[in-house]
C-alpha cells in the first residue's frame, strides 16, 4: 500500500475561514476537555453549586464575605482556590458554543432556511436559560428540547452539505454538554453524568476534528483505504469503550481501590496484593442510583470499586492491542509512518502514565496527562479517518 497526500486548498462552498474556525475550535477544545479533567481530579467540579453562575456571579467571587448573602452558600461553604477553576472551565465552554454556532451559521448560509433554523434552535436555548435560573425548570427544559430537535432535524436531512449536517450536530451536542455541566453540579456529581460530559467532550472533539480535516481538504489517498479504515474504526471502537471505563472509575473514586503510592506489585499487577481480588461488578456498574445523593468522593464499597478498576485494566490491554495493531498497519503503509510512529508513542505513554497513577497515588500532573493522552490519540484515529481516501 502505498499513501499520496494532496494539498489542495479547502472548499470556498463554505466559507474560505471556515477551516481557520473550525481549527480554533478544535485547539479550545484540547484546552476545554483536559482543563474539564483538571477541575474534576482536583475535587474543584461543586466548588461553584449554581449553574451556569458561581454564587450569583458572572465570574467568581474573590472572598468568602462576598457570598455570605447568597442562597448557594447555604449548599456549599465557599472555596476561592476552587471556585474559579469550575468557573472558568464554564467560560472557556461557552466560548467554545460561540465559535460552534458560528461553524453552523457559517456551513449552513448556502442550504435553504439553513441559517434560520440554526439561529432560531440557538434563540430557543438562550432563553431556556434565565428560565432555569428563576426556577422555570419544565419551560426551559421544553425551550433546550425544541432547540435540539431543530438541530437534529437540520442534521440528519440528505439534502444537506456534509459540513453543514456535522455542524449541526455538533452544536446540538455542545448544547447537550451544557446541559450535563449543569446537572453534573445540581446532581452531585452522578456517575453516569460525569462520564457522559467526558464522552460528549470527547465527541465534539472528534466532529470537529473531522470538520477541519474536511474543510482544509488535504486528504491522504491510500490504494486500500477502506481496509486501513476498517482497523482504524476497530481501534477508535475500543479507545472509546476504555475512556468510558476510564470516566467511570474517575466518577466512582475507583483510581486507588486496588492499593497505591508503592513500587511493590501488590498494587499492579495484583490488587490488593491478591490476583484474584473480591470484586462486585453487580454494585459497581449499577449506572442510575436515583437524584439526591452527594457521589463527591464515592459512595461505593471496596469490592465495587476494585470491579471498576479491574474493568478497566483488563481493557486497556484490549485497547492497547487494538491500537499498536493500527500503528503497525499504519508503519508499514508508505506516507502513514508518521502517523504510526506518534500512535506507538502514545500508547505507550498512556499505558505508563496510567500504571503511574497507580504507582505514585494519582499525582494531579500525572492524572491530567493521561486524560491528555487519550484526547491526543483519540484525535489521530480520527485525523486518520477523516482524511484517508481511496484511489479514484
Amino acid at each position: 500500500m502505498t499513501a499520496t497526500q494532496s494539498a489542495r486548498p479547502g472548499p470556498r462552498s463554505v466559507h474560505r475561514h471556515f477551516h481557520r474556525i473550525a481549527w480554533l475550535a478544535v485547539g479550545l477544545a484540547l484546552c476545554v476537555i483536559v482543563f474539564g479533567a483538571f477541575v474534576r481530579l482536583s475535587n474543584a467540579g461543586l466548588s461553584c453549586p449554581d449553574w451556569p453562575t458561581c454564587y450569583g456571579r458572572a465570574a467568581w467571587p474573590q472572598a468568602a464575605h462576598q457570598v455570605a448573602d447568597h442562597a448557594a452558600s447555604a449548599i456549599r461553604p465557599f472555596e476561592t482556590h476552587k471556585a474559579w477553576r469550575e468557573q472558568l472551565h464554564r467560560h472557556l465552554a461557552a466560548t467554545l458554543g460561540v465559535l460552534v454556532l458560528v461553524l453552523a451559521l457559517l456551513a449552513a448560509r448556502r442550504e435553504a432556511w439553513g441559517i434560520a433554523r440554526i439561529v432560531l434552535a440557538a434563540a430557543l436555548v438562550a432563553l431556556a436559560i434565565p428560565l432555569y435560573m428563576q426556577g422555570q425548570h419544565v419551560a426551559a427544559s421544553v425551550l433546550a428540547i425544541l432547540g435540539e430537535a431543530i438541530l437534529l432535524f437540520a442534521a440528519l436531512r440528505r439534502a444537506g452539505s456534509d459540513l453543514a449536517r456535522t455542524s449541526a450536530i455538533t452544536l446540538a451536542v455542545i448544547i447537550f454538554q451544557a446541559l450535563l455541566g449543569m446537572w453534573t453540579v445540581t446532581w452531585l456529581l452522578k456517575p453516569l453524568v460525569v462520564m457522559g460530559h467526558l464522552l460528549g467532550g470527547l465527541l465534539t472533539l472528534s466532529l470537529l476534528a473531522w470538520m477541519a480535516w474536511r474543510a482544509t481538504d488535504r486528504p491522504i489517498v491510500l490504494a486500500d483505504a477502506q481496509a486501513m479504515r476498517r482497523v482504524l474504526w476497530v481501534a477508535l471502537a475500543a479507545l472509546g469503550v476504555q475512556v468510558a471505563l476510564g470516566g467511570w472509575v474517575s466518577a466512582n473514586y475507583a483510581a486507588l481501590s486496588c492499593g497505591a503510592g508503592s513500587w511493590s506489585a501488590d498494587n499492579f499487577p495484583k490488587c490488593v496484593g491478591l490476583w484474584v481480588p473480591p470484586t462486585d461488578f453487580a454494585e459497581g456498574f449499577v449506572l442510575w442510583r436515583g437524584i439526591g445523593v452527594d457521589y463527591e468522593g464515592g459512595v461505593l464499597d471496596g469490592a465495587a470499586r476494585i470491579a471498576i478498576q479491574l474493568a478497566h485494566r483488563m481493557m486497556a490491554v484490549v485497547a492497547a492491542a487494538a491500537l499498536l495493531w493500527a500503528a503497525v498497519r499504519a508503519l508499514r503503509t508508505p506516507g502513514l509512518r508518521g502517523w504510526g510512529s506518534t500512535l506507538v508513542a502514545l500508547t505507550v505513554a498512556q499505558v505508563s502514565l496510567g500504571i503511574l497513577n497507580v504507582k505514585l497515588a494519582l499525582p494531579l500532573s500525572v492524572a491530567v496527562m493521561h486524560n491528555a493522552g487519550a484526547v491526543l490519540l483519540l484525535f489521530v484515529l480520527v485525523s486518520l479517518l477523516a482524511r484517508l481516501r481511496a484511489v479514484d
